[in-house]
């Protein structure tokens, strides 16, 4: 059948693209879902109304989000255009879902407070570093040794959202928490050199590059896990990989429950706070945008719209009785 050897191709030109274990999962799983929903044909067989029945089909009877509806169509323009080198005129007039603005969740300083009170210990730092600094979840997790720069007060972020590298704001009032985490994890990798171990997770061509210069603690993950595990994609080589994003999510969760805090609190809550709080400080909007890493000014203005000084200082009429 040629629906596993298209996969493996395309999970190869992924790769060559160097995008993220994540983003090779995600486009994985919707082009088999494309393919599986029009009883296996193949993609050089099908056109535009295919396509478009799919995106239907997602969004009438799945209900799924116009993030997600827009996220299947590029997981299938990639297997056109990348993949199965087909330049298809038809591929530029798929409808794209329109993107609902929503405002996003913040919280105030005391509810920030509050949850970093009630968060384990073993997953505290992890969460003041992703408020302390505006990092995403994975940007936080993905932290190496290395990446920290106590002079100069700044966190170096690698391949954030888009592959893009960024410098950001590292929190003085954590200084020596981080520092502790530090002699953690030399003490981590010691072990591991003694067991032949040591070699840090990263890509194939700067391993090589490196050699055993990525033994390097520099290179290790400021996060490690306390258990070492193979690589999927070579399971002779064995990693000691950063902790679990699943259990830091839970760690918020549960403290923002114990916290009584009435909001849907997620990890990225916390970024969205960080933005909020700087702005709220008389923050120029530039220096947010970059130390967010967003592309364009215009996303980083939504911030405006959550804090107070939005409403042009106006007040309800109720609070004049």
């Amino acid at each position: 059948m040629p629906q596993p050897k298209l996969l493996d191709k395309m999970r190869n030109v992924i790769r060559l693209h160097q995008y993220s274990l994540e983003t090779e999962k995600v486009y994985l799983l919707w082009v088999r879902r494309f393919i599986l929903f029009h009883n296996k044909q193949h993609p050089k067989k099908m056109g535009k109304h295919q396509v478009e029945a799919f995106l239907t089909h997602l969004a009438v009877d799945r209900s799924v989000s116009p993030a997600t509806q827009n996220l299947a169509l590029s997981s299938i323009l990639f297997l056109y255009q990348k993949v199965l080198k087909v330049e298809l005129p038809w591929l530029d007039d798929v409808v794209r879902a329109k993107p609902k603005r929503r405002l996003p969740v913040v919280l105030s300083i005391r509810e920030v407070q509050s949850l970093f009170q009630q968060i384990r210990s073993s997953q505290r730092l992890v969460t003041q570093l992703l408020y302390g600094s505006g990092l995403r979840l994975m940007e936080g997790l993905r932290l190496r040794v290395g990446d920290l720069d106590f002079s100069r007060q700044t966190v170096r972020v690698h391949a954030g959202k888009g592959g893009k590298d960024r410098v950001t704001v590292l929190p003085g009032a954590l200084t020596d928490s981080l520092k502790v985490q530090i002699a953690y994890v030399q003490k981590l990798h010691d072990q591991d050199q003694q067991k032949g171990l040591g070699e840090a997770m990263l890509p194939l061509a700067l391993r090589q590059k490196l050699g055993n210069s990525s033994k390097q603690l520099y290179w290790q993950y400021l996060f490690p896990s306390v258990n070492i595990s193979a690589d999927p994609g070579a399971p002779e080589k064995f990693y000691r990989w950063h902790i679990h994003r699943s259990s830091v999510r839970k760690a918020v969760t549960a403290a923002s429950r114990a916290a009584r805090i009435n909001k849907r609190v997620t990890c990225h809550t916390l970024r969205h706070s960080f933005a909020t709080h700087l702005l709220e400080a008389g923050t120029d909007i530039r220096t947010i945008q970059q130390l967010l890493g967003h592309k364009d000014v215009r996303t980083t203005m939504i911030y405006t719209h959550v804090i107070k000084q939005a409403a042009q200082g106006a007040v309800s009429p109720l609070d004049r009785f």
